[in-house]
């Protein structure tokens, strides 16, 4: 999982790629183990390398790897708000709020009782929650079709109560969960535009944040290669790189050219 997230990022640096392609692109990176947990077929052998994927896919950017679906869930169970806030924080770089005290936690429910949407709509009960969960709960929705290692899903696993056989020969072969309700991958965004899936989800991203996200990268370049935050003083000078990479669709490379070339590196 990791060296898919890794070679993919490597990828986008020597082909000197879009930033885009966090969002979703038409390749990711694939061993014969990957594949398989993917349920992508016509993959051997163990060297990670790059694959071309199927149109339909809902592989392609970094939301739908595996590693990032790992990171994003609590240990056995996906929660939309920890895999919406990844999306707002890491790839749009627009953190939402701390919960208000008292807020209260999103407790999963195993026993299929609840659609987590039913359990989100308590804090979205009162106004100083729902502001924040506008933003939060749709990409953390989009994100809902992969369950806690990246497997995509239709429905929910129902745990609790449910026992594998006594068998260790076949405990491979006997599932210890049952297949509860139907995934809801839908939603509305904040600026209001409604999506059905990942795939719609994706393609707004694509159309309606992609400065945002080039943005973002060239802010957490700006603090990797310089150890300090973006300033106020350094907002025209990143501006003017942003603006130098636009009609290309901020390559990454050349993003880390200007970000070397700049004042901000160059005087720190």
């Amino acid at each position: 999982m990791l060296a898919e997230t890794r070679a993919f990022f490597g990828h986008l640096v020597e082909e000197n790629l879009s930033v885009t392609n966090l969002i979703d692109s038409d390749f990711t990176f694939l061993n014969r183990r990957l594949a398989e947990h993917y349920g992508i077929e016509g993959i051997e052998g163990e060297q990670i390398r790059k694959v071309k994927l199927n149109p339909t896919s809902v592989r392609g950017g970094i939301l739908t790897q595996a590693s990032i679906a790992k990171v994003t869930a609590n240990g056995t169970v996906t929660t939309p708000v920890k895999r919406g806030n990844f999306v707002l924080t890491n790839l749009l770089g627009l953190p939402p709020n701390p919960p208000p005290p008292g807020a209260g936690s999103i407790e999963p429910d195993t026993r299929g009782a609840t659609t987590v949407r039913e359990t989100l709509e308590k804090h979205q009960s009162v106004e100083a929650c729902a502001a924040c969960h506008r933003q939060i709960d749709p990409p953390g929705f989009a994100l809902e079709c992969f369950d806690p290692v990246g497997n995509f899903r239709t429905r929910y696993r129902n745990s609790k109560g449910v026992t594998r056989e006594i068998n260790v020969g076949l405990r491979f072969l006997h599932k210890d969960y049952e297949l509860g309700r139907p995934v809801d991958s839908s939603g509305v965004t904040a600026d209001g535009f409604k999506f059905a899936d990942i795939g719609d989800f994706k393609r707004h991203l694509r159309k309606q944040s992609t400065e945002q996200v080039a943005r973002n990268v060239l802010f957490k370049l700006i603090a990797f290669s310089t150890g300090g935050e973006v300033e106020f003083a350094d907002r025209e000078e990143v501006e003017r790189i942003l603006k130098a990479t636009q009609d290309d669709g901020y390559p990454l490379r050349s993003l880390i050219h200007q970000v070397v070339a700049s004042r901000m590196f160059r005087n720190r």
